[in-house]
């Protein structure tokens, strides 16, 4: 007990120590960076930080590993700042890597945290959470039995993958609706195929994006040439839906309002450091010729999809018709670590031409 005691308040003063060299360091230049308009060091909640880390050490009523305690507190360090930064731990950061592949397994849901329950963003098209009737802004409470609440979202993503052909219940509150929903979904490998169209009628076509992945803009083009080519060559009008697109890849949202644009700004991003202030401008090259554009849009489409909706409506270059999107504008930077691990850290916000911010406020369309 001794023992345990003497390795606590040595594992106390060592790290309490360390802070306070790091502070000792900062405190010598403190006066030169207070001529900068530098904010100064938070003493007193690094001691509070220092208190509690070895608190829980001493008394907890389960050891925890030093890595466990710090990788937590990072955690809470970027999901109370908004609900899109994150630690990405290796396995994390790999799947993130592979994410814009177009082919995962799972239950072909794009999903997010609200209020502790894992939110869904939308459904991805041909999927089995589609076909099972998940829709968008469902809340997703329990995974079999498990709760939700309490969960991070790494976990209840692992928990929604498993074995293709195994299944899963979630149980969802749904807006509407007096009790919550259980729907069974069976496991399945996702493949997404971000561009299809058909013909409506005589010289108008239909195109969907249900995601905007790497090669987006290069399959968008493709279809329109297709389209073409089954109309005589030229389209007298195009339906563009972007409903239940989550967004995805920016350069693939700059690439496809660029095929309906010729000319002005698609999009610009402002931060607080100078490389996160980017501008997205239209080339001259257009698809579609001029021939009229209405794009669809509901809740469930967010951040690419709204770039491209926001700069399509403030160039009048298109009619946006639907009801208003999810409002997700925020630029989210990768930052790689040690370890394979990284940081997913909102550097910046997306702004329509106009000037007009995404975040929160969504694209409100022309015609609902």
């Amino acid at each position: 007990m001794k023992s345990n005691t003497r390795t606590l308040l040595v594992l106390f003063i060592g790290l309490t120590l360390g802070v306070m060299l790091a502070i000792g360091q900062g405190v010598l230049a403190e006066k030169e960076k207070a001529q900068h308009g530098a904010a100064p060091l938070p003493l007193n909640e690094l001691r509070t930080f220092t208190e509690v880390f070895a608190r829980i050490k001493k008394d907890y009523v389960e050891p925890v590993s030093d890595k466990e305690l710090l990788e937590n507190a990072i955690r809470g360090m970027l999901s109370g700042l908004d609900p899109h930064s994150s630690y990405l731990d290796p396995d994390s950061f790999k799947d993130l890597q592979v994410g814009t592949t177009g082919e995962f397994g799972g239950l072909g849901i794009e999903v997010g945290m609200e209020d502790g329950f894992v939110k869904v963003i939308s459904p991805i098209d041909d999927t089995p959470a589609q076909r099972a009737g998940v829709k968008a802004g469902d809340l997703v409470i329990r995974l079999d039995e498990k709760p939700v609440k309490g969960m991070t979202l790494r976990d209840a993503v692992n928990i929604m993958r498993g074995k293709v052909g195994s299944k899963i219940t979630l149980t969802i509150i749904r807006e509407g609706e007096e009790k919550p929903l259980k729907i069974t979904i069976t496991r399945a490998i996702i493949k997404v195929k971000s561009v299809r169209q058909r013909n409506l009628e005589d010289g108008f076509g239909y195109l969907r994006i249900s995601q905007f992945q790497s090669h987006t803009g290069e399959n968008l083009a493709d279809a329109i040439d297709k389209l073409k080519e089954e109309n005589g060559g030229k389209l007298k009008g195009l339906v563009l839906d972007l409903r239940n697109n989550p967004g995805g890849v920016l350069n693939a949202a700059v690439e496809v309002s660029d095929a309906f644009l010729d000319k002005g700004l698609i999009v610009y991003t402002k931060g607080r450091i100078r490389d996160s202030d980017m501008k997205f401008n239209a080339t001259p090259r257009t698809l579609l010729d001029g021939a009229p554009l209405v794009v669809l849009v509901n809740g469930g489409s967010a951040s690419a999809s709204e770039i491209v909706a926001g700069a399509l409506q403030d160039h009048k270059r298109a009619l946006i018709v639907g009801t208003r999107t999810f409002g997700k504008g925020s630029v989210q930077t990768i930052l790689p670590l040690n370890n394979n691990t990284a940081l997913k850290l909102t550097t910046a916000r997306y702004y329509t031409p106009s000037g007009r911010s995404i975040q929160a406020e969504g694209i409100e369309p022309d015609i609902t």
